[in-house]
């Protein structure tokens, strides 16, 4: 495979000064190797095989025995031909002189050529991509093996930049969450909410416990950590993996991408990359139904924007509406507010001029919250805030609520204090809006609570538990979070 100018990595970086020079960041011993690679030749059946598959050619030879392909090979470097097994009538093998053997391979088709989990469109290609495989692997077994050992993934600044990225962002946006104890029958802190005295008095009386301000460590700044989703990648042109800055071989299937960020890392190479995701704006084709970390690390946010819109518009215009949340919008309104979120992100238009009816952006966030890959409270938490529900002690119910609270990733911490804050203003209109927390708590407890094994049975049989979680996090908002 001859070199390509349109590399997406550079192969060096040479100053003009002699002093400050500093050696090629990208190896080029493996490429080097595949330059050298066997090239295929392919042994032709001279005369035609009745029995040959439409999706061979001349390369076919029928049933032959492996002592008789060894000598049409004869020996020669990269040849190869297909044959049908004696031993297994029905079932083709491919023939390929690979050093000083012959080496045999079960060969199989479904639409593409694969001996294992890679499909060529050609037969050619699968021995061209074979070849440099084995030719890389016997002669830089060795170094295969080191080569993590040395990465450039810090040195090239991924890890850096998205440091000071988020150190600078959620300076502002929020501290470390608070590990508290609960004790019942003590003060309530002062309501903060816009409300009368009397809604005021209300609210506060719900609380039945407080903050103790005690920590078990000291305060530091948190992060938003994302792993990345790499996924099987086919390369055009030479490429280099971003962390250890070996060539990555082979015809097809090179390596990895992470379809958030775009890094391009060798498969082996991808357990070791930190969990320090970047999205890239440009990736990320939707906002509904995408992860929730990714969106907000995508649009260097705190919170998902449809949470913060949907939120500010209800609080703006419709906690005292009757039936908030428990009556849906029209349908195909709020699919309409899903579709405007896709396409204009931070800019759709959801104001009452365009929807006038609260309904549908109460639905459409509830559609959001719904529809994420990943439920705000996590698949690996749930049996954890269920089985908190169950403790009949009141402190200690909380207690384990505040502690799943601490387990869950950062967007998702933050996203659900900020809707848990909300629904609590909305309980302070209950007498206009007929909306408790009780009822909050059967409209969001299988929004946000989803199992991560859909067992309709154990679901409903669920369904208490996870309207008595919404319930409490709604009262105690203020000393849970």
């Amino acid at each position: 495979m001859a070199a390509s100018s349109n590399s997406s990595l550079s192969g060096s970086s040479v100053s003009s000064d002699p002093d400050d020079y500093q050696p090629p960041i990208w190896k080029s011993y493996l490429y080097q190797l595949q330059q050298e690679a066997p090239r295929p030749k392919r042994m032709t059946c001279p005369q035609e095989v009745e029995s040959r598959p439409k999706y061979y050619g001349r390369e076919f030879h029928g049933m032959i025995s492996r002592e008789y392909t060894d000598g049409l090979l004869g020996g020669v470097e990269g040849a190869y031909l297909i044959r049908e097994s004696q031993r297994q009538p029905g079932t083709h093998t491919l023939a390929l002189r690979f050093g000083p053997q012959t080496l045999n391979y079960r060969l199989f088709y479904d639409g593409k050529h694969f001996v294992a989990e890679k499909r060529f469109e050609s037969v050619h290609d699968l021995v061209t991509d074979g070849l440099i495989t084995l030719y890389i692997e016997t002669k830089a077994a060795e170094y295969i093996a080191k080569m993590t050992t040395n990465p450039i993934y810090e040195h090239l600044g991924y890890t850096s930049l998205l440091r000071d990225k988020t150190l600078h962002r959620l300076g502002r946006a929020r501290t470390q969450p608070r590990r508290v104890t609960f004790q019942r029958d003590d003060p309530v802190r002062p309501v903060t909410c816009h409300t009368t005295a009397t809604e005021g008095h209300k609210i506060a009386n719900l609380a039945s416990v407080r903050q103790s301000a005690l920590r078990d460590s000291p305060e530091k700044q948190s992060s938003y950590h994302k792993i990345h989703n790499f996924k099987v990648h086919t390369f055009r042109g030479p490429h280099w993996c971003e962390y250890c800055a070996n060539f990555m071989w082979g015809l097809i299937a090179q390596g990895v991408r992470c379809s958030d960020c775009g890094v391009n890392v060798h498969k082996q190479c991808s357990k070791l990359v930190p969990s320090d995701c970047q999205p890239d704006l440009r990736r990320i084709k939707k906002v509904f139904s995408c992860d929730l970390t990714t969106l907000v690390k995508a649009h260097n946010t705190t919170r998902p924007m449809v949470v913060d819109m949907c939120i500010r518009e209800i609080e703006l215009r419709g906690l005292k509406s009757e039936g908030l949340y428990r009556v849906s919008g029209f349908s195909e309104h709020v699919d309409d507010v899903r579709l405007s979120f896709d396409r204009d992100g931070e800019k759709a238009d959801i104001s009452a001029d365009v929807y006038a009816d609260i309904n549908i952006i109460a639905g459409a966030l509830k559609l959001y919250l719904r529809d994420l890959p990943i439920p705000l409270i996590t698949f690996d938490l749930y049996s954890t805030f269920i089985q908190a529900a169950k403790n009949t002690n009141m402190d200690s119910r909380l207690e384990s609520i505040h502690e799943g609270l601490l387990q869950l990733p950062p967007a998702h911490y933050e996203t659900l204090r900020y809707l848990m804050a909300h629904l609590r203003r909305v309980t302070m209109f209950e007498k206009d809006n007929l909306m408790s927390s009780e009822n909050l708590g059967i409209v969001f407890g299988p929004t946000l609570m989803q199992p991560p094994e859909q067992n309709t049975l154990a679901t409903l049989n669920d369904m208490r538990q996870q309207k008595l979680v919404m319930q409490l996090m709604i009262e105690h908002e203020d000393v849970l979070f």
